[in-house]
């Protein structure tokens, strides 16, 4: 394979699944701590049924080996739509249509249905030349992608070391913007909401209040000590959000339990209780650092239970554990005056395709510019009091 190491120093393999490789080994790439590629919620979305043809979604991993030692790998799958990907590529889609081009398949280094900013080129790291390796990873994706007669690849929301040095390789690079939230050492919640404008403060406790006085409780649980019946409601929840709002829920009871009972404590379960009812909840994962909101779901619509459930109670647990961060999810401009600044996200994108990088890197280019000038205009509603 052009650009790999010697084969006999290090082995490149495509696999269509994760069933067949060691979950320590591939647990030991990242240490465990990123709850997104375990090797449990990685290979629990394939044996749940929540990848394939009827979603879109076809496993490609990239895997490196040196020896039998497995030192590098990255998700990779060929994908046949852009659904799960929130990096959205429309206009390109149309652009190779207009052209007579197919734009499917394609392949994305990535972790489906999931906008989290994480690493995507695992490298062991008692492997050596870490470049190198993240190197060797983008060249056999793109191997193999040339060989799918893919139109490209796309590395979706890597940390900003990796989208770096994928485009020192070549790829073009992307950004985009989610509202996140930073702990700046607060003691409590109440340190949190001091560190607010007057303004945005009253409309916190406000909100925190008006769900009080609908005699709402919250318990948190983890995939420790959630039961099955936390489960199969929550997954009643999960189905009807993504129904009403027109989505597809990709996701099984299965995987949510599966996943929970072997992630354990990095499984984190808001539940929302009226009297002895639940009648809401949000699923989150944990690093060691940071707190990923990813579903929410409730059987009441009322007032101001959606910014408790996924907003305040996440940032009330990350001040307890001491993360340092609360990514809760993709969009939203509505979670600024609740505390969650614009931060930049990354992709980088091979284009495969002849006669296509041009226009896309130019793309690329003009959106960045727009997202930088965005960026800047909302961070002027910071809810933040201003220093000094």
């Amino acid at each position: 394979m052009t650009g790999l190491p010697d084969p006999g120093d290090l082995r490149a393999e495509i696999r269509d699944g994760l069933s067949d490789v060691e979950p320590s080994a591939w647990d030991a790439l990242t240490g465990g701590r990123e709850p997104f590629l375990r090797h449990a919620f990685l290979e629990g979305l394939e044996r749940h049924g929540c990848l394939g043809r009827r979603y879109g979604w076809f496993p490609q991993h990239v895997l490196l080996f040196r020896d039998d030692a497995l030192v590098a790998a990255a998700p990779c799958y060929a994908k046949t739509n852009n659904y799960g990907e929130f990096v959205f590529d429309w206009a390109w889609q149309a652009a190779w249509e207009r052209h007579g081009q197919p734009y499917y398949p394609k392949l994305v280094i990535s972790v489906p249905y999931t906008p989290a900013t994480g690493p995507r080129l695992l490298v062991h790291p008692d492997a050596g030349d870490t470049e190198t390796l993240q190197r060797s990873l983008l060249e056999a994706a793109t191997a193999r992608g040339q060989e799918l007669g893919a139109s490209g690849v796309h590395l979706l929301f890597p940390p900003e070391p990796e989208a770096a040095l994928a485009a020192t390789a070549g790829l073009v690079r992307r950004m985009g913007c989610q509202y996140h939230w930073h702990n700046q050492g607060y003691a409590d919640f109440d340190g949190f909401l001091g560190a607010l404008s007057s303004k945005k403060r009253k409309n916190v406790k406000r909100e925190r209040r008006r769900v009080r006085e609908q005699g709402i409780e919250f318990r948190v649980l983890t995939g420790a000590s959630a039961g099955p019946e936390d489960w199969t409601r929550f997954h009643r929840f999960y189905e009807d959000t993504f129904e009403r709002h027109m989505g597809i829920p990709t996701l099984s009871e299965q995987f949510f339990a599966g996943t929970a009972a072997a992630l354990g404590p990095q499984v984190v379960l808001f539940e929302a209780l009226q009297g002895t009812e639940t009648i809401a909840a949000a699923l989150c994962y944990r690093s060691h650092h940071t707190l990923y909101g990813r579903f929410w779901g409730c059987s009441q619509d009322l007032p101001d239970l959606h910014f408790e459930t996924c907003y305040y109670q996440g940032i009330e647990y990350c001040i307890r554990e001491g993360l340092e961060r609360f990514e809760p999810g993709a969009q939203g401009e509505h979670k600024i005056p609740r505390g969650f600044l614009p931060v930049p996200t990354a992709s980088a994108h091979a284009v495969l395709s002849p006669g296509f990088r041009a226009s896309v890197q130019d793309f690329c280019r003009r959106e960045t510019q727009m997202m930088q000038a965005q960026c800047a205009q909302l961070m002027q509603h910071s809810p933040y009091r201003e220093e000094g």
